[in-house]
């Protein structure tokens, strides 16, 4: 389990980063973000209300192994 409720991946060798929440004690994958407004729009999708506000507050985004806000390939 991770420390955080949302965790982008890290950066894809071919771009785009794996998207993963964690609820209801498990860690679901919402799929590969290509920009922040994928990445909102999983959010949104998966009902977290307010993404845009949550993508730079570490106690709710992970961004692994890369910048935030980076998703070109590795």
């Amino acid at each position: 389990m991770t420390s955080v409720p949302i965790v982008v991946h890290r950066p894809s060798l071919t771009g785009g980063r794996r998207v993963t929440v964690h609820r209801h004690g498990r860690d679901e994958i919402l799929g590969t973000a290509y920009s922040d407004h994928d990445l909102v729009v999983f959010l949104e999708r998966a009902g977290i209300a307010d993404p845009d506000d949550l993508l730079d507050q570490p106690q709710w985004v992970e961004w692994r192994d890369g910048p935030a806000h980076d998703f070109s390939a590795a």
